[in-house]
């Protein structure tokens, strides 16, 4: 696995299904090395840390292989064109990261990065400032459907990332799938 960009955002107000709502989804990709401390990335705000940040949400890391999928619904339903590609950190993201697969993570694996390490803690579910970062209110179900979903991360170790910075898996106990967790949840089981 690989960092692709490196993406931080503040909260701001958004009108979003004709209320306005405080969002940090909008996240922007950051050059050179950003300092990553126990509540996550610096310069990154999260605006509902009853759902986001905190301690074992404080990074999202999303697979850069899913943006393909998601610039393909997009251009279906008629809200980008079919070759215009997503920027970093559209899905709200603060790592993208090229390689990863929710199917082969598990709660406790830990990303071994040149500069920090962090820990899967658990899938991010998404919510209707989801939808409206893509354009389309589906991109919710969509993301249920498809398993999709990034990971959470938890700090054990502060330091910095950068893009550019390979990461290593090191293998948690191997008892709860990130992407079966994530389908249990969106079941409501």
């Amino acid at each position: 696995m690989k960092i692709v960009s490196v993406n931080t955002g503040r909260a701001q107000p958004r009108q979003i299904n004709g209320r306005r709502v405080l969002t940090a989804i909008a996240k922007q990709p950051q050059s050179g090395p950003v300092a990553v401390g126990p509540m996550g990335l610096a310069g990154d705000e999260q605006a509902d840390l009853s759902v986001h940040g905190g301690l074992t949400k404080a990074v999202y890391a999303y697979g850069a292989g899913h943006y393909a999928f998601w610039q393909t619904v997009r251009a279906q339903a008629r809200v980008s064109l079919w070759d215009e590609p997503l920027p970093s950190g559209l899905l709200g993201e603060n790592l993208t990261v090229e390689g990863l697969d929710e199917a082969l993570l598990w709660i406790g694996d830990r990303l071994v990065l040149p500069g920090c390490v962090l820990a899967v803690s658990e899938p991010r579910m998404p919510c209707f400032k989801f939808g409206a970062a893509l354009g389309f209110a589906q991109a919710v179900k969509l993301m249920s459907q498809s398993g999709y979903c990034g990971a959470y991360l938890a700090v054990i170790e502060p330091g910095t990332v950068q893009a550019g910075d390979s990461v290593r898996l090191e293998p948690g106990p191997r008892e709860v799938n990130l992407r079966e967790l994530f389908k249990a949840r969106a079941r409501g089981t």
